[in-house]
């Protein structure tokens, strides 16, 4: 696969060939014909992988359709795909930085920043407890005629319901825990959560024109071809595909946009000690705290196996099967996905991140089975252990 240029837009990575990584690349093949045998067979119109190393993009390439139709789009190096819960870890990253500099401390009842979040008995729920997927609360919803309106979201994020005591169960909250951290960001700061993570992670690390919390003005499909349509099989569009509302909400567990040389550049500032393109955002020890194994073997309730779930990413681990990351991935890689599409992860013993991004939601099990198809060719490829 050849590394695609990226035009004019300033990026935090510079170039590299391929063959800088310690990849075998007649193996790292596989790769891509697994994605031209997925275009192939229809399952998703396009896609794009991204692969860096040791600071250097060796790999940003977009394949097939990033929309299809009568003006049909073709997936590009600077396309933009809806990240689904990859979002979660742009959140996390900023609530990594706001603990670095003492605004909040992971133990903190969230109750310590929202007062009135103590309602129906949530007074003693952590921030900890809420980003690793122990809050309690997984199907609680903030409505999406509230998402512009954060007085609003905040009211109703008071006003969840707990199904469980914080801390007995691991149970993947697939937006309602990120309601609640998006939240305390803008307690603490007093700004709008989408602009925080943007002024505090994003434009730092250079990566302002790959991620997007929340779609601006000029990047909507009525300006702009770079956002790519998001399909149910075979072609049918989803909301997500002509919804203003949802491109711009940023729904901090869901709703960001980027591009997948974004995603491993944000890994490589995490591989890399808190660094990227001599800019840096968090120091080593913040990163050790964060990207550890806080939920251990405990089974995910909703995933239905061990998670390992860190403060944002979820690692490896020793389990005999993970999801997304690779099954034969080291016990330290640690990475997330986004429903039906995607997943990002980063290798510290290779110093690899990877991204591979999709553009059609895709049920289980064939979407868990591709994901570790192409995970575990990339980790095939990697000449270290």
């Amino acid at each position: 696969m050849a590394t695609v240029a990226h035009g004019e837009v300033p990026f935090p990575l510079s170039t590299a060939p391929l063959s800088d990584a310690p990849l075998d690349l007649t193996a790292f093949r596989q790769v891509e014909d697994l994605i031209q045998s997925h275009l192939a067979q229809g399952r998703y119109p396009g896609c794009q992988v991204a692969l860096a190393y040791q600071g250097k993009l060796v790999l940003d390439q977009g394949f097939g359709w990033a929309r299809q139709g009568e003006a049909p789009v073709p997936a590009r190096s600077d396309t933009l795909w809806v990240l689904y819960s990859n979002t979660k870890i742009l959140i996390a990253t900023t609530l990594w930085k706001l603990m670095e500099t003492g605004r909040l401390r992971f133990s903190d009842k969230v109750a310590d920043h929202l007062p009135e979040f103590a309602a129906h008995g949530k007074g003693d729920i952590t921030l900890f407890q809420v980003i690793t997927h122990q809050g309690g609360f997984p199907n609680a919803e903030v409505p999406s005629a509230l998402w512009l309106d954060h007085e609003q979201v905040r009211a109703a994020v008071a006003d969840f319901m707990p199904e469980w005591p914080a801390g007995s169960r691991v149970h993947y909250h697939s937006l309602s825990a990120h309601w609640v951290l998006a939240m305390v960001i803008e307690a603490i700061t007093g700004q709008d959560f989408r602009r925080v993570v943007t002024e505090l992670v994003l434009q730092p690390l250079g990566l302002g024109q790959d991620l997007f919390m929340g779609l601006p003005n000029q990047l909507l499909p009525a300006h702009s071809t770079r956002m790519a349509y998001l399909y149910e099989p075979p072609e049918q569009l989803r909301l997500e595909s002509t919804s203003t509302l949802w491109q711009q909400a940023g729904v901090p567990g869901a709703g960001a946009y980027g591009t997948a040389r974004g995603m491993v550049a944000l890994y490589q500032m995490m591989l890399q000690g808190g660094t990227l393109n001599g800019v840096r955002l968090l120091s080593p020890r913040t990163l050790a705290y964060a990207i550890r194994n806080y939920t251990e073997e405990r089974v995910d309730e909703f995933m239905g196996l061990p998670m390992h779930r860190g403060l944002g990413p979820h690692l490896r681990g020793e389990s005999i099967a993970i999801r997304g990351l690779g099954n034969i991935a080291p016990p330290n890689a640690y990475g997330h996905g986004g429903v039906g599409t995607s997943y990002c992860w980063a290798d510290p013993n290779s110093g690899v991140s990877f991204a591979y991004l999709s553009n059609a939601r895709l049920p289980d099990p064939w979407h868990s089975q591709r994901l570790d198809q192409i995970s575990n060719a990339v980790h095939a490829a990697i000449q270290t252990l």
